[in-house]
Parts: structure tokens; C-alpha cells; sequence
């Protein structure tokens, strides 16, 4: 069975298994120029247009692969040689016109950008044209195309940009939020999630035969929807062979949060999530006069790592999810404390593989601590139910729950911008950046409708309430 949705994973996956394999060893800064030659072998390029961008390309992801640009805050950086300078003209009449009598394009056109030639075909003004798309949705045979980089039409904040003079693609800081849609899109691998592998490497190899303190794995619900050629007991065994003294599931913060923002969300009447860290960056920089409507509630990760840390003051916490924004929380001075490091299933992947560590043949072991509502926060919708869940166990069912339920950018956009004309008929919106939520992060291996089946039934399996998953914790 297939560890990865494309050839652009496999080979990210294989530059982190290598980099990690040194790092465990290490041996890392003396074999660090051998690593493009064992990844590229042989003198026939297999992916580009030869061998030696093959490597020099690899060698850039080496770098991101160590931690990127320290300068740049952003943990999401390009490689410029990678892009491939995909078309970026825009909107375009394609062959497909036929000159037709009607000409729908021009009178939908609002600029006068549309005009014809002797042979009736269309033809767009790119001085008029403000890339609006209405000539497109009404052309009758599909005519217009919008040329946009895959990149653009996966960046629904409109971070990724286009440098005039050398038509390089780059990411605008100020906008991005970090999701990490564009990593997944790119159908180069020439945008990249900054990695911190060797900073949890360093966590693990520290803690071998040391009583210092432990390594603790705090793994999100979606995990239940990943490593599809196992069984999910067996990736929590492999965590153990990894180094980890023990598994947490996020699952279980997010019972906290739920409880918490259930309560939180009677006492003020309408509430904004707090869970997503992309989803909350971006109401942050697009929508700030709804900052204040923001649950005060930490992150589910964040919440559970925050009870580890008090439970051990000396312990080690390293979150492992699908989320590249998650990466960018646990900078920030509210979370920096509780969570030493994240990383992504990729990572992971990369990690038992850089130990030879064949999951398939380890015996299975079980986590009990999460409710199925904490279970199912990893797919959109999930966060809701919880709440209204949570509404009820702590006998606060007068208070009416209306949902507004956002499944990625443009959902989450419509929601915010209808609440900031307070026309938004709703006391409550979860925010998914994500297109079905967790289980479609830039980190999964795989992606797809079946991730969320996956995740409602490992919900199921689950025996505890909200309430008695959290009393648990005391």
C-alpha cells in the first residue's frame, strides 16, 4: 500500500529519512553532501530536466529539512530553483471559443476588457481585466481559462505572489497563515514547511538512558486516519520504539477546550474557535476587529501539553499532528511553554524509517484517555457537536447552540465577513482552514474522504464522556 498521496511526499519524505538517519547517528555535518547522491543516484534525471537540478533541489530541502531560514518567521519558505515558473497569465480565451452570436463574456465584462476579432473570437485587455472571473462562469463552451499557478489557486488568502521581474513565486508574510494548502499543491515541490525533526531528534537522543527527564508524544485524532498500511496500535507501539516514555492524545484536550468553550460560549453569547491555529491567524490579520470574540480557550494541543507540563515540570512534549500551522503556534509566547517541538506525520514517517523501524510487525498498544467528541475535533463539523455535547453534560441545554460550521478558507471567509455586518445567524463559528478540517492538514500522508470515516470510527471506540474523559485528568 502507498505511505503517500504524490511523488512530491516521497520525495520530501525521502530527504527527511536521510537527514534524520544522520541526525540519530550523528554523523549528520560530515555525510551532510552525500545526502543529494544517495537520494539522486546515477546520472539520468528521473524528475527534472537533469540530474544536477535533481540535487541542487534536494540539497535546498536539506536545508529546510534542518530548520530553513532563521531569519524568515514564516514556516513556510520556496525554493526558487524548484519552481518551475508555471503560467501566470491569468484568465485567457483558449481555442475552444467558436466566435458564437451571443457573446456573454463581453456583456457580463464590467471593465470593457473583452473584445473581438475579425473571426468573432474573443480576446481579453489585460490593462481592463480585474481577474474577477465572470466571463469565465458564464462562457457557454468553457472557453476561458484561468492560468493561475497551482499555488495561487490553493492559497485562499491570497499569500502566494508573483515577483514582476523574475516571475518568481514567493510567500507574503503579512498574509499567510501558514496551512500549508500551497506545500500540498505544488506540484513541483518548490514550497516547503520548514522542519524541526532535528530538534525533536535532539529531545529523543537526550533522553536515551537519562532520567532527566521524559519525552512525551502528544498525537492528534487524525493519526486514526493515517498510516493506512497499519494498524494504529502498531504506529503507537513504534512511538515507544521511537523513544517516547509515553502517548497523550490531543483527542483529550480537546475535551478540555470543549468543556471549556461550552461554558465560555453560554456566559458570552457568541464565540469565535480558538482551535484551529491557521483559522485563528487568519482572523488575526483579515478580520481583527473579531479578535475579541475569540475563545480565550489554548489550542487542544496546546491545553493537554500545558496539564503535562504541570503534572511533570521536567518532562519533554512533542506534538505530532497533520498541520503545518501547528508549527507556527508553538512559537508564540501563549504556547512556547508547553510544547517543546511539533511535527507532522510525514516527520514521523521519516523518523521510523530513518530507525528501520517496521511498524507492520509490532504488537499493538491503546490509548484510552479522549471521549469520542474529542475524537472527531480532527474532522470539520466535530468541534460543534462537541460543544453542544459538552452544552448538555454540564447542564447548560437552555442555552441554544447555532452552529456555524466552516469547512476551509472561503467558508470561514463568507462566516467572518456576514458576523462583521452582524448579519451572521449563528452564536457560533468553528473555523476549519483545512478542507475537512484536520484530516485534510498539509502534513497528512494521505488525503481524502475516507480520513473522516477513519476518524469517526476510532471515535467510536472510545468509552468515556467529556466529562469523565477530563476527570480523568485530576
Amino acid at each position: 500500500m502507498r505511505k503517500f498521496d504524490t511523488k512530491v511526499q516521497h520525495l520530501k519524505y525521502k530527504v527527511l529519512r536521510e537527514v534524520a538517519r544522520e541526525a540519530f547517528a550523528g554523523t549528520l555535518t560530515e555525510n551532510l553532501l552525500d545526502i543529494p547522491k544517495r537520494i539522486i543516484p546515477g546520472k539520468v534525471p528521473s524528475m527534472r530536466c537533469c540530474v544536477y537540478k535533481e540535487r541542487a533541489v534536494v540539497s535546498e530541502q536539506i536545508k529546510i529539512a534542518m530548520g530553513g531560514d532563521k531569519s524568515n518567521p514564516n514556516v513556510i519558505e520556496v525554493i526558487e530553483i524548484a519552481c518551475d515558473e508555471c503560467p501566470i497569465g491569468g484568465y485567457e480565451v483558449t481555442a475552444s471559443c467558436r466566435g458564437c452570436l451571443a457573446h456573454r463574456c463581453e456583456s457580463v465584462c464590467k471593465r470593457g476588457a473583452i473584445t473581438f476579432d475579425e473571426h468573432h473570437t474573443a480576446h481579453i485587455d489585460k490593462s481592463k481585466c480585474v481577474e474577477c472571473g465572470l466571463c469565465a462562469k458564464v462562457c457557454p463552451y468553457s472557453a476561458i481559462a484561468n492560468r493561475k499557478r497551482p499555488c495561487q489557486n490553493a492559497c485562499k488568502v491570497k499569500a502566494v505572489k508573483i515577483r514582476e521581474e523574475d516571475n518568481a513565486t514567493y510567500i507574503d508574510n503579512n498574509k499567510c497563515i501558514s496551512c500549508g494548502a500551497c506545500v500540498y499543491q505544488c506540484p513541483f515541490g518548490a514550497i516547503v514547511d520548514k522542519s524541526f525533526i532535528l530538534d525533536a531528534i535532539d529531545i529523543i537522543k537526550k533522553s536515551e538512558g537519562n532520567t532527566a527527564y521524559k519525552v512525551r508524544a502528544v498525537v492528534a485524532p487524525s493519526i486514526a486516519s493515517q498510516f493506512h498500511y497499519a494498524k494504529l496500535g502498531q504506529v503507537f507501539t513504534g512511538l515507544k520504539e521511537l523513544g517516547f516514555a509515553s502517548i497523550t492524545e490531543a483527542a483529550l484536550g480537546a475535551d478540555m477546550v470543549a468543556s471549556a468553550e461550552s461554558r465560555e460560549l453560554a456566559e458570552k453569547g457568541f464565540l469565535i474557535s480558538s482551535c484551529c491555529p491557521a483559522f485563528v491567524e487568519y482572523v488575526r490579520k483579515a478580520f481583527p476587529e473579531l479578535l475579541s470574540n475569540v475563545s480565550e480557550n489554548l489550542s487542544p494541543m496546546a491545553a493537554i501539553a500545558k496539564h503535562l507540563k504541570e503534572q511533570d515540570p521536567t518532562c519533554k512534549v512533542i506534538f505530532i499532528g497533520p498541520c503545518t500551522a501547528k508549527k507556527a503556534e508553538v512559537q508564540k509566547e501563549s504556547v512556547r511553554p508547553f510544547v517543546d517541538c511539533a511535527i507532522t506525520f510525514e516527520e514521523l514517517q521519516a523518523l521510523f524509517d530513518s530507525r528501520d523501524i517496521d511498524i507492520t510487525t509490532l504488537p499493538e498498544s491503546w490509548l484510552d484517555d479522549a471521549s469520542y467528541f474529542g475524537r472527531i475535533f480532527a474532522r470539520c463539523g466535530g468541534l460543534s457537536d462537541a460543544v453542544k455535547e459538552g452544552l448538555a453534560e454540564q447542564g447548560l441545554s437552555d442555552f441554544e447552540l447555532k452552529s456555524c460550521t466552516c469547512d476551509g478558507i472561503e467558508a470561514c471567509r463568507a462566516a467572518l465577513a456576514k458576523k462583521s455586518k452582524n448579519v451572521l445567524d449563528a452564536n457560533f463559528i468553528e473555523g476549519m482552514a483545512c478542507l475537512g478540517g484536520c484530516v485534510g492538514g498539509a502534513g497528512c500522508l494521505t488525503h481524502g474522504e475516507r480520513n473522516k470515516v477513519e476518524v469517526d470510527k476510532y471515535g467510536r471506540l472510545a468509552k468515556e464522556t467529556i466529562s469523565e474523559a477530563i476527570s480523568g485528568l485530576k
